[in-house]
């Protein structure tokens, strides 16, 4: 179905301008102050603000230009893989509302649109968006493989769609719909991860379960705790702790195969980057002996600048079929008096995360080993009481793992819709829509 609207293609440059980030020192920047986003920090689609480093306030005096504000869209100017749809140069992120001021670091690209009368934010993020669009811009960059570049001048080059300016804004309407309900879907995953993690803690820190005013308590090497709970060491309570592997030379740039997740995936439950992925042949995977996920396996980052975060794959997310490589984890559990649920509340908690780095013995790499985790001492209840917590906790994991996949369903719908909305090849000119204000404004 062919658009009604009368649609022509221009130059990007005739309707926005690309910019370059401030050139900010090493040594300018500091752990408090003024939020900066990086190359990393622009991921497929969104602004990872987990991870910011800062600079002092009085930057905020620089030009206007280089501060980042809720809607602008963003895009990496260096990277690498640029012959990958994800490659890192050329990915787009627009600024959520709610995320912190900011302002922009060089070789983190912003768009500035010249004639609002003409053209859409919201139409263009989408069509930057778009992965055809996306590996037109990676075919821009040029440099070694590791360290390409694309420059605001040829980003500008771009024909791009301009369709009416109403037409767009349906567009972007009914696309952003789509990450309305996905950003609803992530507010409710953080209440029930705050709510897992608080019943987790009220439990078996605080020691406040069911009926613990008539519990008498007596002293152990971990302090005072209830009668009939043990001071244990994780590896009494394990049936498997092993790590993947990938094939000589790493995970080839492979388009299909089995997913090979590696430590930057490590971070929850219900989170996961797909475009972070690598894949190895479904050969190589049938010969693994370990690193191969069961279902309902926690990892944890193993070695490198993170080590100790864990992640919960679970109800076969993220994948049904997929492994792990040298970086990672997996920890199974007997299931007794240690489930996989308080296995992973129990690693989200600062006390064993600082534990965990505290076996750290090599300042050069930093890395765990299967003794010191194996040693890691912690404090288990009667079965009763597992049991007991079982009942309430798995609600809300299981519920966090269902919205996960019902964002990624919603991803892969927009994903599929998105282009054929750009192109025109689905008409939206006679279409009754209403457009939210942000999108009109």
């Amino acid at each position: 179905m062919v658009i009604k609207a009368t649609r022509r293609k221009e130059p990007m440059g005739t309707v926005a301008k690309v910019i370059s980030g401030y050139a900010f020192k090493s040594a300018e920047f500091c752990e408090s102050g003024i939020p900066v986003i990086k190359i990393k920090n622009i991921q497929l689609g969104e602004v990872d603000c987990t991870e910011m480093q800062c600079v002092p306030e009085q930057y905020l005096s620089i030009d206007s230009k280089y501060h980042v504000h809720k809607g602008d869209i963003l895009i990496s100017l260096t990277g690498s893989h640029i012959n990958q749809p994800n490659s890192v140069v050329g990915r787009v992120a627009r600024y959520k509302k709610g995320a912190p001021r900011a302002l922009l670091n060089q070789r983190a690209g912003k768009v500035i649109i010249r004639r609002p009368e003409l053209f859409d934010s919201g139409f263009l993020f989408y069509q930057l968006f778009d992965e055809n669009v996306r590996r037109d811009i990676a075919a821009f960059a040029n440099g070694a493989a590791n360290q390409a570049n694309v420059s605001p001048s040829q980003i500008e080059s771009l024909n791009i769609q301009l369709p009416p300016l109403l037409v767009q804004r349906k567009i972007a309407a009914i696309l952003s719909a789509y990450d309305d309900l996905v950003e609803n879907n992530l507010r409710r995953i953080k209440i029930l991860e705050e709510m897992a993690q608080n019943l987790y803690r009220e439990w078996f820190v605080k020691f406040r379960f069911p009926d613990h005013q008539h519990t008498r308590f007596i002293d152990s090497s971990l302090g005072r705790i209830p009668e009939g709970w043990e001071v244990s060491v994780l590896g009494e309570h394990l049936i498997a702790l092993e790590s993947g592997k990938r094939p000589k030379g790493g995970a080839k740039d492979l388009e299909f195969g089995v997913p090979s997740v590696g430590a930057e995936n490590i971070f929850g439950i219900g989170k996961h980057k797909y475009q972070s992925e690598k894949y190895v042949s479904y050969e190589y995977f049938e010969a693994m002996r370990n690193g191969v996920v069961k279902d309902g396996d926690v990892a944890l980052y193993k070695d490198g600048a993170y080590i100790g975060r864990s992640a919960y794959f679970r109800d076969s997310f993220p994948h049904a079929q997929f492994c792990v490589n040298e970086h990672v984890f997996l920890l199974r559990t007997t299931g007794k008096r240690l489930t996989q649920n308080i296995l992973y509340l129990w690693l989200q908690e600062l006390d064993t995360i600082s534990a965990i780095r505290a076996t750290n013995a090599n300042a050069a790499q930093p890395g765990v080993n299967q003794v010191g985790v194996n040693g890691l001492p912690l404090i288990v209840p009667p079965l009763d009481i597992v049991e007991h917590f079982h009942k309430l906790a798995e609600p809300y994991l299981a519920l966090i793992i269902s919205l996960a996949k019902r964002n990624e369903a919603l991803h892969r719908t927009r994903d599929l819709l998105l282009p054929k909305l750009i192109s025109g090849e689905v008409d939206v000119s006679e279409l009754d829509i209403t457009i939210p204000e942000e999108v009109a404004a």
